[in-house]
């Protein structure tokens, strides 16, 4: 199968930003799938260039983008070049950004606009679930590792030096850089609340919906997908044994193969995804 990897398309939102297409030569038109990345992500991290081959060679158009305000830029997309930007980022900038992918994409030519997916991971989990909630378009949803709430900020005395300086500042593990939070991102929580429920878009979800986690998740605890799954009425559930938050990749990934984990993960993704992949709604 002869496999196409359009790389760094420019889209234009807010601000530009980038996003990749992973597809097979097909004279049929093919189910899209859109990855939305968590926070601290990027599309070009770890094991998810790989992920988008492993998923557009089981039939379906893959895309993977940057979030308009994660801290990447265009001229440099695989590192956090512009902290400014992800300071200023926040929940709305990012349905907005997918809402943009989801528009781009569905309008391309090899793809079937009736048969739109969404894949999440950690909190781009949540940003899906809220996606498909309002977007009439999303046909089935999967999260790997999602939250099950976006109220994720900081509490007692730290949000009050928050509020009270503007910022805070979170190390980033693997590159040492201390990266902006200002306040505005929770005053654009406080704002949206009703719309940036979790609980009550999931309820709110009539659409097949696939929950994976990892049974050793260290950053989010295995109880948020459980929520989801008791909260989406046609939901099914999975756990990965021994799968971290990232399910064994990591960045830098130096192989050419798929973690044994996120493997085995997105085996079930194609599965479900197949049930009834040309049905639609």
């Amino acid at each position: 199968m002869n496999l196409i990897k359009q790389k760094n398309i420019v889209l234009k939102g807010e601000r530009e930003f980038l996003a990749d297409a992973f597809f097979p030569e097909s004279e049929e038109k093919l189910p899209l799938i859109i990855f939305v990345h968590g926070y601290k992500g990027y599309k070009d991290w770890g094991t998810w260039e790989l992920m988008g081959e492993k998923l557009a060679n089981a039939g379906f158009y893959f895309v993977k983008f940057n979030m308009s305000h994660n801290g990447t830029t265009i001229e440099d997309p695989n590192s956090f070049g512009d902290l400014e930007a992800f300071g200023q980022n926040n929940y709305s900038k990012e349905l907005d950004d997918l809402e943009i992918v989801i528009n781009h994409f569905k309008n391309q030519k090899e793809v079937d606009a009736e048969n739109i997916m969404l894949l999440g991971h950690s909190r781009g989990g949540g940003i899906s679930i809220v996606k498909a909630s309002e977007n009439q378009s999303i046909t089935k949803l999967m999260t790997l590792a999602s939250v099950s709430t976006l109220d994720r900020f900081p509490k007692n005395e730290a949000f009050e030096n928050w509020k009270k300086d503007g910022v805070y500042f979170i190390e980033n593990a693997r590159t040492k850089q201390k990266m902006p939070h200002y306040f505005q991102f929770f005053e654009d929580y406080q704002n949206n609340k009703e719309r940036l429920d979790v609980e009550k878009a999931s309820e709110s979800l009539k659409i097949p919906t696939l929950i994976i986690h990892g049974a050793n998740d260290e950053s989010v605890n295995i109880e948020h997908s459980e929520n989801l799954h008791s909260w989406v009425k046609n939901s099914q559930f999975k756990t990965i044994e021994n799968a971290n938050h990232t399910f064994g990749a990591k960045e830098p990934w130096e192989e050419n193969i798929l973690p044994k984990e996120l493997n085995e993960a997105l085996e079930i993704c194609i599965d479900f995804l197949k049930e009834d992949k040309f049905q639609g709604k």
